[in-house]
């Protein structure tokens, strides 16, 4: 049987680096830096770390950031955070030369932000659901017709 990497917990980790997508790299391979599994950042460091990940073009990375808010964020916030989460692995797959994945990630995301209505009808923290939507259904119209994204466009803004 193959031993396989835990934390702390027992719980199956892969300890190996990855590279700037998220890819598993070669044991003992120079990896970007690991986004930590017990990340717990206010919701406005979140955003400003997460858009940094994505102005970099470090979309895997934004994702680890979000889900970590989605997973320890309130529960009444988790659809909003699960959105952002999975739009940024949408950007990973289309990095990744994967459209099929992007195309349901965007989608999923898209389904999440457009369903997610908080009480007051604002969205928490600055977070520009609107321009989001738009940029995702643009994705899915590029990669609809067999077009390539810009960089620009696989690098949102998270905040109005």
């Amino acid at each position: 049987m193959v031993e396989r990497d835990r934390d702390d917990a027992g719980r199956a980790r892969n300890a190996r680096p990855r590279d700037h997508l998220g890819r598993p790299l070669p044991p003992g391979s120079t990896g970007v830096a690991r986004i930590p599994d017990d990340l717990e950042l206010p919701p406005e460091q979140t955003l400003t770390f997460a858009q940094q990940l994505l102005d970099e073009g470090l979309a895997f990375n934004a994702h680890e950031v979000l889900e970590a808010a989605w997973k320890n964020g309130p529960f009444a916030e988790r659809m909003l955070w699960q959105a952002l989460a999975q739009f940024a692995v949408g950007i990973t797959h289309i990095q990744r030369g994967n459209p099929k994945g992007a195309k349901t990630l965007l989608t999923r995301a898209v389904r999440r932000l457009t369903d997610y209505h908080p009480e007051d009808d604002r969205v928490p923290y600055g977070i520009d659901r609107a321009g989001l939507i738009t940029s995702a259904e643009a994705l899915l119209a590029t990669l609809a017709a067999g077009g390539e994204p810009s960089t620009a466009d696989l690098r949102p803004r998270l905040r109005g």
